[in-house]
């Protein structure tokens, strides 16, 4: 009779000389090998077992990849939150919060005079600026991918249905079998062409729905700096998590 395989615990903890490192762990049936990754989120490591996997095999893979996950959580950016004073990027160019006060009206950039910056102005009381300007953020990026989606559906002749604007954590963006497609609004935070990228990589998920050589050919037609723009997001991509 074939003994039970022990059940995976939630997480997996191994001690480093910066201290305790902890791993989550989750089982995917249709996973061939151990992956170790760090999400954008900054919700900690986790570690994807595959169905044969055990939890001996998982802590000796994570043992040999230690140092290189501790080297990784070290490089965390720190959280910038959106209140008067943060500097924030926005379209690739940093711009300083300036809190209004009590004052109604919409939030607008201005050129500052004496800064070497220009100036994210939001009135409103304190309480609010965080979320008037993820507001404002989400717009901004949806007005910025529903024109880059234009121009690159149009392009390669193939429609999508609809665009929605979330704050995804594991992706940038998603193209559904119906059309629609999904971005992240920290897209906005990125310098123009990163946007531009994502927005060409998803619709050209309407033509091929798979990462084959084929949808590469027709990603880099509709957008050639999609090297450059893979390359930022793996250096960058993380930082854009950081802000609000």
């Amino acid at each position: 009779m074939r003994a039970k395989r022990t059940p995976l615990p939630e997480r997996l903890t191994l001690s480093s000389d910066d201290g305790d490192v902890h791993i989550r762990l989750r089982k995917d049936a249709r996973a061939r090998r151990y992956l170790l990754r760090i999400p954008t989120d900054q919700s900690g490591p986790i570690m994807t077992v595959p169905k044969s996997g055990d939890l001996k095999r998982a802590e000796q893979f994570a043992r040999q990849h230690l140092e290189w996950l501790v080297s990784r959580l070290n490089q965390k950016p720190d959280s910038v939150p959106f209140e008067d004073g943060s500097i924030i990027p926005l379209r690739g160019e940093g711009h300083q919060i300036i809190a209004l006060g009590g004052l109604r009206g919409l939030i607008s950039v201005r050129s500052s005079e004496n800064g070497p910056m220009p100036e994210l102005h939001v009135p409103g009381a304190p309480e609010h600026i965080s979320r008037k300007l993820t507001n404002y953020l989400k717009e901004e990026a949806r007005k910025d991918l529903t024109l880059a989606c234009t121009q690159h559906s149009e392009t390669l002749g193939r429609k999508f249905s609809a665009i929605s604007i979330r704050d995804t954590k594991s992706r940038w963006g998603s193209c559904a079998s119906n059309g629609r497609l999904s971005f992240s609004w920290r897209l906005v935070l990125a310098p123009p062409e990163i946007l531009d990228y994502v927005a060409a990589h998803e619709v050209a998920h309407l033509a091929e729905m798979n990462h084959s050589a084929r949808f590469w050919r027709i990603c880099e037609e509709l957008a050639p700096h999609t090297r450059h723009a893979r390359e930022w997001l793996k250096t960058n991509g993380a930082h854009l998590h950081a802000y609000g």
